[in-house]
């Protein structure tokens, strides 16, 4: 660990991969004592913090994304803050800032909410781009510079913002560069029928959401699972084949008709990342063309820049890197 970075939580002796599996694993169960459904996008949280990345998840009002991002923090014991972010924030806001004290006559660095293990970015696309560009360095290089100085975010380290994808009005769209730097991006659905139902049952029987332990949410893991999983997943192998397929899917992105923008080598090395945490889910040493179509659509659906025509003819990031999946041949 480089020199000053921390874990805000206790450190502990490095878990054995299957124990690391199975805690990691047992986060599903966790936190669906507090959120009904959702489950991709809990499995995307945890490939998130296994690559090291980021995740942008996007829903409308009241599918539970705050409350996700709450319920994962404790079931992970990790720290976590929270951004509202609005029009008028400033990057200080986000990052710290020097602070003068009349007492010593000097300044002296006062943090800001982006020194945590989990910060959720609330409506990340209500706040101007010099705001948004106050996570690029923190996102990227896992630091902070202020007057000049770096100084280290605590690790693990991970942002998960949030956006409405209905209510543009008052909005700044996060540029191309930004986005980039998100691992994932996650679609949270409305609940079905049954999912629904559940949600209000445990309301009616006194669920309060903002009583998490009362709910039973217990943290099953930890930064040291987190560690050692991410050793694990290093080992992970990749055949060449494998290798030329994810190649292959990215290439295609950049001739697709319906694209302006399609994905860059930054995108395809975070879709060989994302497969090889996905394969040590699911308990192998290596990764499959299988791993590499399911985790496909949540790290090249931001990636992708549509052309003009082809949203007006109601074309979708997500129809693109479908029809790619589908024409691409995978390897047997």
């Amino acid at each position: 660990m480089p020199a000053g970075r921390q874990p805000l939580a206790g450190s502990a002796p490095a878990p054995a991969a299957g124990d690391a599996r199975a805690a990691l694993t047992a986060l599903r169960d966790e936190i669906a004592k507090a959120v009904v459904g959702q489950d991709a996008a809990v499995t995307g949280l945890v490939v998130a913090l296994l690559c090291g990345g980021h995740v942008l998840l996007e829903g409308v009002p009241g599918v539970a994304k705050t409350l996700l991002i709450r319920t994962l923090s404790r079931a992970l014991s990790l720290g976590t803050k929270r951004i509202q972010f609005t029009p008028d924030l400033m990057p200080g806001d986000v990052t710290g800032s020097l602070v003068y004290d009349a007492r010593t006559a000097e300044f002296s660095f006062q943090p800001g909410p982006v020194f945590t293990n989990l910060l959720l970015a609330d409506e990340i696309n209500r706040t101007p781009p010099k705001t948004q560009a106050s996570l690029l360095e923190a996102m990227e290089e896992r630091q902070v510079t202020v007057d000049g100085e770096p100084r280290p975010l605590p690790v693990p380290f991970l942002v998960a913002a949030t956006q409405n994808p209905v209510e543009y009005e008052g909005t700044y769209p996060l540029p191309e560069a930004q986005l980039d730097r998100f691992l994932l991006k996650l679609v949270l659905p409305l609940p079905t029928r049954e999912q629904e139902y559940q949600v209000l049952a445990r309301h009616a029987s006194g669920f309060d959401p903002r009583d998490l332990a009362a709910a039973g949410v217990r943290p099953v893991a930890g930064p040291a699972d987190i560690a050692a999983a991410r050793a694990e997943i290093a080992a992970v192998t990749v055949a060449p084949e494998v290798l030329a397929y994810i190649v292959d899917l990215c290439r295609a992105t950049r001739q697709s008709p319906s694209l302006s923008i399609g994905v860059s080598p930054r995108g395809a090395t975070a879709l060989l990342n994302t497969s090889r945490a996905w394969a040590w889910l699911a308990g192998r040493d290596y990764v499959t063309p299988d791993d590499v179509k399911a985790l496909a659509l949540p790290t090249l659906r931001h990636r992708v820049q549509l052309r003009a025509e082809a949203e007006m003819e109601g074309v979708t990031a997500d129809s693109v890197v479908q029809a790619v999946l589908a024409q691409t041949p995978a390897p047997r």
